[in-house]
């Protein structure tokens, strides 16, 4: 006898999700940017933001991650024991537990403690929590992996990354957020800042996550990434309201 498969609980589920900001320079002005957003993201799914500037697809990813608070809707994130958290309502310290735990996110600007060495920012994540499994050598050593696969030069890696190339500092960006693996994935348009072979590796690393359940979602503006690594596309502009 079969029994029919259930299918996997999102890992990040946005149901009628609004986003306003209010101006207070301009009379307080309200300016909408997001109307009745929704997205469910299973395991192992790659979902390409798609449409021009200005639709709101940083938005989305900076709401899911909680640098936004939604003006409408919920925005449910899966812990790692199974639990979904609704990111609208929860505390401070959920959210940095969800970003330690739960959330990877690769921005489109590197934001770190100033005078930090490379080695040290990449290697951050896996001792964050104060209940880390792993001592700050063996940290630094997985750093240097992940350094060189990103094909950032061992002279570099004791330097601030503050005056590195934008594809360094991007190339420190990924390396940062992929080092601790996480079952969900932001990333705003990954290779913008890349050449050719970096970023052949970065969809190499998606494409791995992915195969390990991971769930992604990003911008890509690069084409030739978004279909090598998007399973499908959600079009912003239907979810954007006209002024």
């Amino acid at each position: 006898m079969t029994h029919p498969q259930t299918e996997p609980a999102p890992l990040l589920d946005m149901q009628g999700v609004s986003k306003h900001f209010v101006l207070h320079l301009q009379n307080s002005t309200d300016l909408p940017v997001l109307q009745d957003f929704h997205l469910s993201l299973l395991p192992g799914e790659c979902v390409r933001l798609s449409g021009p500037s200005g639709m709101g697809k940083s938005t989305v990813l900076k709401l899911a991650f909680g640098n936004y608070r939604a003006t409408h809707g919920h925005i449910w994130v899966r812990d790692t024991d199974g639990t979904p958290i609704d990111i609208t309502q929860a505390s401070a310290r959920t959210v940095l537990h969800l970003r330690s735990q739960t959330m990877g996110y690769v921005s489109q600007f590197l934001r770190v403690i100033p005078r930090v060495a490379a080695i040290d920012i990449v290697a951050e994540p896996l001792l964050e929590g104060g209940g880390a499994s792993i001592s700050p050598a063996q940290a630094r050593e997985q750093a240097a992996h992940w350094l060189t696969r990103l094909r950032i030069p061992q002279s570099l890696w004791q330097l601030p990354p503050a005056t590195f190339s934008g594809g360094e500092q991007q190339r420190i960006n990924i390396a940062r957020s992929f080092i601790k693996p996480r079952p969900l994935l932001l990333l705003d348009e990954p290779t913008a800042s890349l050449d050719p072979e970096n970023t052949q590796t970065v969809i190499e690393l998606i494409t791995q996550a992915r195969t390990q359940g991971v769930a992604v979602l990003g911008i890509f503006h690069d084409d030739h990434v978004a279909q090598a690594v998007a399973s499908r596309t959600v079009a912003m502009q239907s979810f954007k309201t006209t002024l």
